[in-house]
């Protein structure tokens, strides 16, 4: 009798370890199915961010606001969520924080949006301050962990402190193309990466 129930144990232990294998290599294939798109989805995304951050480029003036004004109507719909967020959770606490803060956002939105050329320059002056800060700071921090591979972050901050003082001595004529310039770059290098993913998509299929 003994016997016999030790063998059922075992029976239903060696099913119930069977069930969670079966599970968890189902879940990794799902897993893995949605992590992988389609070679021709990569390469369509790469080409058409290519494309366009190639377009913006032609007229970074006009990107630059188009920018600005993204960056508005953004804080204006922060803006109106913090508040209606204040209200909505008035028991929560720290009500006049939000709705104060939710004000700034708006003011600071409509600001952006009414005047979107004089924006973008204060938005470029206060983006090269904070790239000649950052910068010095991880170069200090790259000295500082030399042992440990702290090149690597001497040679950002170097590169951050130099996009800073081209900004600040370029200023005010700066504000006019650097944001469009960024967003330009940053939709090319972007991609730039899709197609990469899909090389190497392929490359594994081969």
């Amino acid at each position: 009798m003994t016997r016999a129930a030790s063998n059922h144990s075992a029976k239903a232990a060696q099913e119930r370890e069977d069930k969670m294998t079966t599970y968890g290599n189902s879940s990794s294939v799902s897993v893995t199915g949605l992590s992988s798109p389609p070679f021709w989805i990569c390469v369509l995304l790469g080409i058409v961010l290519i494309l366009a951050g190639l377009l913006i480029l032609g007229d970074v003036v006009l990107a630059t606001v188009i920018s600005t004004l993204f960056i508005g109507w953004t804080a204006i719909a922060a803006g109106v969520f913090e508040m209606i967020h204040a209200f909505w959770t008035k028991g929560w606490g720290g009500f006049l924080w939000q709705i104060l803060l939710a004000i700034l956002y708006i003011a600071f939105g409509i600001v952006l949006v009414q005047q979107p050329v004089a924006s973008a320059i204060i938005l470029t002056y206060v983006l090269g301050i904070l790239l000649l800060v950052s910068g010095v700071i991880r170069a200090l921090l790259g000295f500082s962990r030399w042992s440990k591979g702290g090149w690597i972050m001497l040679a950002s901050g170097l590169f951050g402190v130099l996009a800073g003082l081209v900004i600040l001595t370029g200023f005010p004529r700066t504000g006019l193309w650097v944001l469009g310039s960024l967003l330009a770059v940053d939709m090319i290098s972007h991609g730039l990466a899709w197609l990469a993913y899909a090389w190497q998509l392929r490359t594994k299929a081969a």
